[in-house]
């Protein structure tokens, strides 16, 4: 029987689908005749299996994706490769400068460089923009408001723009949230809640400020939108950011605050029934903030007890060239190379995949903390409080403080 080359991937039918198709493809220009075996994942469990239970460590998996979440508690533990004496030897096509400098940043560790770019697609809002450029809609909207349907600019035009397109009977709601407790999408939202008020995360002296005037104004807002069922997607409390994906591209959202990989989907997703019909726009803002997306990608790592190292890094070199980079996208997840970006036929079916490249300026990216994990398990408690009960949202951030402090 063949040997087996392991890779962990992050559950999503656009990379599993995309992965099978690159192994395909290097197996044929490579010769090699290793079968694969790619276990898709949700994040949980894809995280307990190549950091928690040292899978990349051990050599149970060759090669995994990576959220720029684990990098560094990855990198600092020993259970990734360090890839730079194989990129200097064989750098892979066009790099560095293939890529965008805020897709290198967060895989650069001193004199170690640990994971090819593989997928992003910052957070920005996605909408539809059938209903809101349509004439019939604007006349309701200005008869109910008294003012112009438009698209949101800031959170409170978000909550009245989406209660006014929330239609139970029609099986369409305003917006939704991705509030599953995954020690993810909850911190996320917490994160760009700060940042789009002009708060932040880190004080001067690099220590994680939960606390803030800045983070109690952004969880008021929060509790008060997730609580709101006349805005709401009644999965909301369920739904990860793929789920509220997915219910997007089923045409049951107006408009969600998500990753750009879920606009794009709606394009070449087969299943699709909002194809042709959806934008892209900045996040919207709090009232002395602006628009800042949230950066986190995915990317190739090779694990360290990996006994196929050498081929290992030939297939990511190989999976992050340009071709398949477009592959990728044209899967349904979201490439990470300037070529693509700007690729016509991309930009023919994704008619604002350009717009990646003007979302990446203005980025900010979490912390490189090799502790984040438990820091992150401390914001998502916190804020499934917020949401899940009426607690003095003050009380709730002083003792999610105290707990960081303790760390």
């Amino acid at each position: 029987m063949a040997k087996k080359f392991r890779i962990a991937v992050r559950k999503f039918g656009p990379f599993e689908t995309a992965i099978e198709k690159i192994w395909t493809k290097f197996c044929q220009q490579y010769n090699c005749e290793l079968e694969l075996e790619a276990i898709a994942m949700d994040l949980h469990p894809l995280y307990d299996s190549i950091l928690k239970e040292d899978g990349l460590k051990n050599g149970n998996w060759d090669v995994a994706l990576m959220n720029t979440d684990w990098i560094t508690e990855a990198n600092s533990s020993g259970a990734i490769t360090n890839l730079k004496p194989l990129i200097e030897k064989d750098a892979p096509e066009l790099f560095p400068n293939g890529w965008s400098s805020s897709l290198l940043g967060m895989q650069q560790f001193d004199d170690r460089f640990v994971g090819l770019p593989f997928h992003n697609g910052p957070e920005c809002m996605v909408y539809r923009k059938d209903l809101i450029e349509s004439n019939k809609e604007k006349e309701a909207f200005k008869d109910k408001y008294g003012k112009e349907l438009k698209l949101p600019e800031t959170w409170d035009d978000l909550l009245q723009v989406a209660e006014f397109f929330n239609r139970p009977d029609e099986n369409l709601y305003g917006t939704s949230f991705a509030a599953y407790p995954d020690g993810h999408n909850t911190v996320f939202d917490f994160c760009l809640q700060l940042w789009t008020r002009g708060g932040e995360l880190m004080d001067k002296e690099n220590r994680v400020i939960l606390n803030s005037n800045t983070a109690l104004e952004g969880m008021t807002f929060y509790r008060q939108a997730l609580q709101n069922e006349n805005i709401l997607h009644p999965k909301s409390h369920e739904f990860d950011s793929v789920k509220a994906g997915l219910a997007f591209a089923n045409g049951e959202l107006a408009m969600m605050v998500n990753w750009f990989g879920f606009a794009s989907n709606c394009e070449v997703n087969a299943d699709s029934k909002v194809k042709g019909k959806v934008d892209i726009a900045n996040v919207p803002a709090g009232p002395n903030g602006h628009g800042v997306s949230l950066n986190a990608y995915w990317m190739y790592v090779i694990g360290s007890g990996s006994q196929n190292q050498q081929l290992a890094y030939d297939f990511i070199r190989f999976a992050a060239s340009q071709e398949n980079d477009k592959l990728l996208t044209l899967e349904g997840g979201i490439g990470c190379r300037k070529s693509t970006w700007h690729d016509d036929e991309v930009n023919q079916i994704i008619p604002y995949y350009h717009k990646l490249e003007e979302l990446h300026k203005d980025t900010h990216s979490l912390p490189r903390m090799s502790n984040w994990s438990q820091v992150a398990d401390i914001i998502d408690a916190l804020v499934l409080r917020v949401i899940n009960s009426n607690d003095s949202i003050e009380d709730i951030l002083n003792e999610a403080q105290t707990k960081v402090e303790n760390l």
